[in-house]
């Protein structure tokens, strides 16, 4: 195994033999909910041993093979469809742990194709009672302002949805919509503007409202016995003195801690290759996934999944072009 995703040859469907990629780390994704609409496929994929991912900027095929896959860190909205498979993925001997985004925006209509809220709240329980809470991360992601939706309406319905959740995962991670970074999230929010709603990022000052409304929330969780951290997402502004750190959401520390007994996951975690000959531990700087933005702190894995793919069609959406451009591009 190496930090740099080794190059390996497979066999493909069509008996060819290719050259592929065989990362550690794999993350389904950020691009589209793999466990919502890509379920049987991907763990299809599995079984055969890789898949094709095509670059988004030269639409070329790039094999990926799991055959030195250790860890599959899973983004959704909807686990309902994956948790099925989840002991083709334990057959396989591949640990897992869900980034699984439950927002409440059901009143403005911003996630357009998901379960209804209690539904969703039903099957983050179930999903944690199935795999342990320590393996869920709870995220409400994004956090967005209209002139209805302000700070205090947003942590309402933060510690409503919470105190649902508390008992059933260990970690809180959000962040703030970014409109002006994204042109997509602009374009698909443009027909909303000046009409039923105006979104807007939040203020300096919101954000400092927000964070100081979940650190009392936080506390009022700890008294009652709950300890949950809580975390931002690429997030460039400093909340540490509310008690919030800037999370990884694809994380070596939280890998060690609850797949600590992968001698050879760990061994790669602390020193980017599985070798047992002691050698220095690499240092944070050498984990960042460059390919993210900058306030990203995740470490270094390779997303499968493509835009255009996601039929969740939330109205903030980065990964959706426009809703008519969207279709089962995973499926090949």
């Amino acid at each position: 195994m190496n930090l740099r995703h080794e190059k390996i040859f497979i066999t493909a469907d069509s008996g060819e033999t290719v050259e592929a990629q065989a990362p550690v780390i794999i993350s389904a994704s950020r691009a589209t909910d793999i466990p919502a609409f890509y379920a049987q496929w991907f763990i299809d994929r599995i079984k055969r041993g890789y898949l094709v991912w095509y670059n988004p900027f030269n639409h070329q095929p790039v094999f990926v093979s799991f055959n030195n896959c250790k860890v599959i860190v899973f983004w959704t909205k909807n686990p309902k469809p994956l948790m099925p498979f989840l002991k083709d993925l334990d057959g396989q001997g591949i640990h897992y742990y869900f980034q699984l985004t439950l927002n409440d925006y059901e009143k403005e209509g911003f996630e357009l194709n998901l379960p209804p809220l209690d539904e969703r709240i039903d099957t983050f329980k179930a999903l944690s009672e199935h795999i342990g809470k320590e393996k869920l991360v709870w995220r409400f992601d994004p956090m967005i302002i209209t002139p209805s939706l302000q700070p205090q309406e947003i942590l309402k319905r933060v510690l409503t949805i919470g105190n649902q959740l508390k008992s059933y995962t260990n970690r809180f991670v959000f962040s703030f919509i970014d409109i002006v970074t994204y042109r997509k999230v602009q374009r698909n929010l443009s027909h909303l503007t000046g009409k039923t709603f105006k979104i807007a990022e939040p203020t300096p000052a919101q954000m400092h409202e927000i964070a100081e409304g979940l650190s009392k929330i936080r506390e009022l969780w700890q008294r009652e016995g709950f300890d949950i951290s809580f975390a931002s997402c690429a997030e460039t502004i400093d909340l540490e003195p509310y008690g919030i750190s800037h999370n990884r959401c694809i994380d070596s520390e939280l890998m060690k801690q609850i797949f600590s007994k992968d001698k050879d996951l760990v061994q790669f975690l602390n020193y980017g290759k599985a070798s047992s000959l002691r050698v220095k531990p690499l240092p944070a700087e050498q984990w960042k996934d460059r390919g993210q933005r900058k306030a990203c702190g995740c470490m270094v894995s390779k997303d499968i999944g493509m835009y255009n793919s996601c039929h969740h069609f939330c109205v903030y959406c980065y990964a959706n072009t426009f809703k008519e451009a969207v279709n089962n591009r995973l499926l090949k």
